[in-house]
């Protein structure tokens, strides 16, 4: 039987071009709220514009003599109240005209500044701490504790602001930035206490605060460390325009004689002294409420790009 010889023929190797290694991506380092917001508020030019005025109301109630030469309480009777202001003369004693005591105008209001940002600044530092803490109370441990807070809150929100002010500050002599300072933050937590209280009851259904429970973490470190990083959000949006209007509060009881006096210099104060004289001497009122009305627009602009940043419905 002949030899039967099968052939195989070898496949042909496939030519294949090397392939080409993708180059390895970076990962995305996930940002927090905090992250977002920043990037968010870098963009908004309402928040750049804002801070950069903040700042330099922060820079002249610093550093006042940086900004003019001339004393805010020592007065020339040569320089009368009726003569113009000098409006060529930028950062001159003679720029912004003089009072009816021979003053700078110019001069009280870069000094005035310091008054109305100290009051501003401290209230509402006061007002947050003590509101936060009260609302996170409230919100967290709730039932008789919550009652008790919320109703005490309720007292005081009821109470007029400024009414209540006046009142508190009836009680005093000597009013000093201090003593208005006492008076408006006496009534200002209560907004605070409730924004805080809401925030809480809703961050401590979080899933991660569950968790903490469960391992056994403290009271003390659940509220600090979970609940009020994440709550504090809505608080420094209602604090940051709420202090606008602290500082226009002060203004309002300077003119009102009930806040600072004399020889304190205030916007208020020149307010009210300009108020008499408006109709010879416009000069007296119309640049401390400029710079009061610049003052509170900067933080009420300041607190609106915050709340945009921070609210993710708004995005």
């Amino acid at each position: 039987m002949p030899d039967i010889t099968k052939t195989v023929d070898a496949p042909a190797e496939e030519t294949t071009a090397p392939a080409v290694a993708a180059a390895p991506q970076k990962a995305e380092k996930a940002r927090s709220l905090w992250g977002d917001a920043w990037v968010d508020l870098r963009r908004n030019p309402y928040f750049v514009i804002s801070s950069v005025l903040i700042f330099l109301l922060l820079l002249i109630s610093a550093f006042p003599s940086w900004f003019t030469s001339a004393s805010p309480t020592e007065g020339d009777l040569v320089k009368h109240f009726l003569t113009k202001p000098e409006l060529g003369s930028i950062g001159s004693p003679d720029w912004f005209g003089y009072d009816g005591q021979g003053r700078s105008v110019y001069a009280r209001v870069i000094y005035g500044t310091r008054a109305s940002i100290i009051v501003g600044v401290a209230v509402t530092a006061i007002v947050t701490v003590l509101g936060a803490i009260m609302g996170m109370i409230a919100g967290y441990f709730g039932g008789i504790t919550d009652a008790i807070l919320s109703r005490l809150t309720d007292i005081f929100f009821g109470v007029p602001f400024l009414l209540g002010a006046m009142v508190v500050l009836q009680a005093f002599t000597d009013r000093t930035v201090w003593t208005v300072v006492f008076a408006l933050a006496f009534l200002g937590w209560t907004q605070i206490t409730r924004v805080m209280r809401g925030a809480v009851i809703t961050v401590k259904q979080a899933d991660y605060v569950h968790a903490a429970q469960a391992l056994g973490a403290g009271t003390v470190r659940i509220l600090f460390r979970h609940i009020l990083p994440n709550a504090m959000a809505p608080v420094i949006v209602v604090a940051t325009i709420a202090l606008g209007g602290y500082i226009s509060a002060e203004a309002t009881l300077s003119y009102l004689g009930l806040g600072l006096a004399s020889p304190t210099v205030s916007w208020g104060v020149d307010i009210s002294a300009g108020a008499a004289q408006i109709r010879v001497a416009e000069h007296i009122l119309l640049y401390p409420s400029i710079m009061l009305s610049i003052t509170v627009l900067a933080f009420i602009m300041l607190g609106e790009a915050v709340r945009n940043a921070l609210d993710p419905k708004l995005r």
